[in-house]
């Protein structure tokens, strides 16, 4: 079974990976203040994971794009380690990015038709 990737898939796919990023990155000062995280651990976190999400939507013409926007996906839940509410914002983040995947395949599937 191959993985067609399809231009509806690449927009909201990189939709999703380009809100994730600015949250990424807005994680860092929140990290610092709220979490008492050192500085060198949330920027590192924070701003990796925003840079991240920004290669894997770039990266979202290939297969592996995909790949690398699920690990992000799973990176995103691991953050809340350091930041308590990523939890819910990763899961959340997680849940639209399978979406995008799922309506995508099928809103192009009906319109091939």
């Amino acid at each position: 079974m191959s993985f067609e990737v399809t231009p509806g898939m690449r927009r909201l796919g990189a939709s999703v990976l380009g809100m994730e990023a600015i949250v990424a990155g807005l994680v860092t000062p929140v990290a610092i203040g709220v979490g008492e995280v050192e500085p060198a651990v949330a920027v590192t976190v924070g701003i990796g994971l925003a840079v991240l999400c920004v290669i894997a939507a770039g990266l979202l013409k290939r297969p592996f794009g995909y790949v690398l926007g699920s690990v992000v996906q799973v990176l995103a839940i691991c953050t809340g380690f350091l930041v308590t509410t990523m939890f819910f914002l990763g899961v959340l983040f997680t849940a639209l990015w399978i979406t995008a995947i799922i309506v995508a395949r099928r809103v192009e599937g009906a319109t091939s038709r």
